[in-house]
């Protein structure tokens, strides 16, 4: 999966000199809680975000008064307090480089830019989180198998989903985990087909969970 596969395209920017008030607001009304700050050509020049307005204003500490704080927000420019060197990542990207960027940065957001620097999008922790519920076939109607593997071999794959597909069983989603108990097969096929882990136990695999999975909507 790509970073263009989950990013918001055409994300809401703002200009440096738009008031943090009005940055708040925007952020407010559409539910945002970090706006790219762009130059007349839409180059990413900083980004601003609730915590940094926060942090920046004191809202939690200050001695001001609501009235005297608003003025305040309204009088200084998103170019005051700003974050000048911003990470970004490419559109092309793998959406695993923009996760593991933002774990290694510990940052939630990544503006995407083209080649000029120009803000085609923006790609949040949020967006990473919808792709594993996807990637892991978690909404999807059908029964979870777990295959606990002691020998890891060419092959390997082919045979799971043969067990399967003699059975006529559509294969939904498929994943291999490295973890402390070892590795494992992760198969979502679809229907309810609990009963065949007695089979694929006849058969030498050991399962090490079986669990049936109702359709679910996005929330």
């Amino acid at each position: 999966m790509y970073v263009k596969d989950y990013m918001t395209a055409d994300p809401y920017c703002i200009k440096p000199d738009t008031s943090v008030s009005k940055a708040l607001d925007i952020m407010e009304q559409n539910d945002f809680h970090r706006l790219p700050v762009v130059d007349d050509e839409n180059h990413l020049i900083g980004l601003v975000t609730e915590g940094l307005i926060s942090e920046s204003s004191g809202s939690s500490t200050t001695s001001l008064s609501i009235y005297e704080l608003n003025y305040l927000l309204s009088r200084t420019k998103v170019s005051e307090i700003m974050i000048r060197e911003v990470r970004t990542i490419s559109s092309e990207a793998l959406l695993e480089e923009a996760a593991e960027k933002m774990t290694s940065e510990h940052i939630n957001v990544l503006p995407i830019i083209d080649d000029d620097r120009r803000v085609i999008g923006i790609i949040t922790e949020n967006d990473i989180f919808q792709a594993f519920i996807d990637l892991l076939g978690y909404r999807a109607e059908g029964t979870r198998f777990v295959f606990s593997v002691t020998d890891d071999r060419p092959g390997l794959m082919e045979n799971v989903c043969a067990a399967f597909a003699k059975e006529n069983i559509n294969i939904l989603n498929l994943g291999v985990y490295h973890n402390k108990r070892g590795i494992e097969v992760v198969v979502l096929v679809a229907g309810d087909c609990a009963h065949m882990k007695e089979k694929l136990e006849a058969e030498g695999w050991k399962i090490a969970d079986v669990r049936r999975q109702e359709g679910r909507k996005p929330l």
